[in-house]
């Protein structure tokens, strides 16, 4: 049996979110196949290895407990308390900062495990919403005009609102699931959306508001990746933030598959499989499409290479409806990933005749 390490919590804004996502995992991965180990990182960076699985007391996320401390050395891989973890496969269950934008992957190279999803390019262009539409127009893919801004004194932040008009969307570059995001009417607003959202991130981009069908799509697999009919999120107010996705408020509900026109639904397939190529990512990933109401203009929004796992994640449902059952796609990750290692590690580093 393969002993694989699951990487929950972490520094971002998404912890909460992870610790959900992690509960999931566990509760569905094979352990007829995989012992399971639990590494934790609380908000603070500090990782500690779980002696077992403590949920907390909504009865899905997995806790934290403080007891067993996790280090990483390169080469040698993963430590607690003086002694070697035995680990063949690493998957981080980790959303936002510090677990989807390339630095875990970064770690986890340096140390020499393979692990699930996108590589250090691929998770840093994806959670990077500016490079990432920059990577998506170079392809003459359809994206959500925007302007990306880096000062408060930008002159992009007028010219943005004189070319779209209000309203307008202020958002944090590299920040998930809606986090800093505001929705602005006025020049005011705009100004005081944008201070919020550099306390997120040093780099923004000012979107106008597409009134659209909110649209996501599974893309698992590689070379190439196999992307499932795609679904709706349906809200009965405001736009997709926070609170709607997570918060159980009854504002949000899904439509898995979405009721879409079948070239519609095909075409969508399509660019979810080079959307997902642009940015080279690897493994699996969710891509997250507008659908205007007045022309029918298929747009991308964002990729998020490692999207919810949590019961009520589009990802999972999305999967499931295409024919691959929660656990099989757990395998199909993992299987991906030690793949993907294997090609990594059989590159030659230095040519045999440099000496």
């Amino acid at each position: 049996m393969k002993t694989v390490a699951l990487l929950y919590g972490g520094k971002s804004g998404e912890h909460e979110v992870s610790l959900r996502s992690a509960g999931s995992v566990f509760t569905h991965i094979d352990k007829n196949s995989y012992i399971i180990l639990l590494i934790g990182i609380t908000i603070q960076g500090e990782w500690f290895l779980q002696n077992k699985a403590v949920y907390k007391d909504d009865g899905e996320s997995l806790s934290i407990i403080k007891q067993n401390p996790v280090s990483i050395f390169p080469g040698k891989g993963f430590f607690s308390r003086g002694k070697n973890l035995h680990i063949d496969f690493v998957f981080p269950v980790l959303h936002g900062l510090f677990g989807e934008d390339g630095t875990i992957q970064g770690v986890l190279e340096t140390a020499g495990v393979p692990y699930a999803g996108s590589g250090v390019l691929g998770s840093a262009a994806g959670m990077d919403k500016c490079i990432s539409k920059h990577l998506w127009q170079q392809q003459k893919l359809p994206v959500v005009p925007f302007r990306e801004i880096k000062t408060s004194r930008s002159p992009h932040i007028a010219e943005a609102a004189e070319t779209f008009g209000f309203p307008l969307f202020v958002k944090p570059s590299r920040a998930g699931s809606s986090v800093g995001i505001k929705k602005v009417r006025t020049m005011d607003e705009l100004e005081a959306g944008i201070s919020y959202a550099f306390q997120f991130d040093t780099k923004l981009l000012i979107e106008p508001a597409v009134n659209g069908r909110e649209i996501e799509c599974s893309v698992l697999g590689d070379n190439p990746p196999e992307a499932f009919p795609p679904g709706e999120i349906l809200l009965h107010e405001g736009f997709y933030d926070y609170t709607s996705k997570y918060g159980n408020t009854g504002n949000a509900r899904t439509a898995v598959p979405a009721d879409l026109p079948g070239n519609v639904s095909s075409r969508i397939r399509e660019y979810a499989v080079e959307a997902f190529a642009a940015v080279e990512a690897s493994g699996f990933a969710r891509v997250d499409f507008f659908i205007e109401r007045e022309t029918g203009r298929i747009l991308i929004n964002e990729i998020n290479t490692l999207p919810g796992f949590t019961s009520i994640s589009m990802f999972s449902q999305l999967c499931e409806a295409g024919g691959v059952h929660y656990s099989v796609m757990l395998d199909r990750v993992i299987s991906l990933g030690e793949k993907a290692f294997l090609r990594r590690k059989a590159l030659k580093r230095i040519p045999e005749d440099i000496f």
